[in-house]
């Protein structure tokens, strides 16, 4: 079983911190900075071996140079972005797979955000690493792609098994929330867990990993039936101000 740690960077940005017991392997997803990331691996023994990029933004890969530097470690990601993460070692797309130890991860291409945006799923321990694709409650601005395209990633997510815990980077729950009250006023599920939304960034808690269970209940963008409602949640949400 891996274990996941939680590291809070910038204003609301999470790094994973993932080890492998059996190998000793630890991984960092999308490390934002270095610094934060390497104390942590350091205070729990842990040495870096890899970091998995799932796109190419600052917030995302600014850290990969300090970490390779201090570590070694081999650095993954989309290889339609390669031009823009200079430090990969690894290139991969659809379909591929990475291990971290002996657990396996398949590489979803789930473009939209960034052209190339990638997501890790450990089918074996029910965890999916998505970027800035899904959030809880909410999905990707629209920087690169379209709404068809990121239609077309909330069906993939969504049919992944409900129990799977999704690992998102940024704590953007609460104003997600607000927005799919608006969007779905009607909907109990939202409501109900906006009140533990707001209760638990009140007290300071993080409000991800959520799951694919949950987000099929209150997530605004994975319930859109079709493009255009997508599409037009999407515009809404852009322009959003509650």
């Amino acid at each position: 079983m891996i274990e996941i740690v939680r590291i809070p960077v910038l204003s609301d940005n999470y790094v994973w911190l993932v080890h492998e017991p059996a190998s000793g392997e630890t991984m960092a997803v999308d490390p934002a900075v270095a610094a934060p990331v390497l104390d942590e691996a350091a205070a729990r023994g842990w040495t870096i071996t890899q970091i998995w990029n799932t796109h190419w933004h600052p917030d995302h890969t600014g850290g990969n140079s300090e970490i390779k530097a201090a570590t070694g470690c081999m650095i993954t990601g989309p290889a339609a972005e390669a031009a823009r993460i200079p430090t990969l070692d690894r290139l991969v797309g659809e379909g591929d797979r990475v291990t971290l130890g002996d657990v396996v991860a398949q590489v979803i291409e789930v473009p939209a955000h960034t052209a190339g945006h990638i997501a890790y799923h450990i089918a074996g321990e029910g965890v999916a690493f998505v970027g800035d694709t899904l959030f809880a409650m909410g999905c990707g601005r629209l920087f690169e792609g379209t709404a068809e395209q990121m239609f077309v990633n909330m069906q993939r997510l969504k049919a992944l098994p409900g129990e799977t815990r999704v690992y998102c980077a940024h704590e953007y729950t609460q104003s997600n929330g607000r927005y799919a009250r608006v969007a779905e006023p009607e909907n109990a599920a939202i409501a109900a867990r906006m009140k533990a939304v707001d209760a638990a960034r009140a007290a300071g808690e993080a409000t991800v990993p959520t799951t694919i269970a949950l987000e099929r209940e209150t997530n605004p963008f994975m319930r859109a039936a079709t493009v255009e409602e997508l599409a037009r949640r999407r515009a809404e949400k852009d322009a959003f101000a509650g």
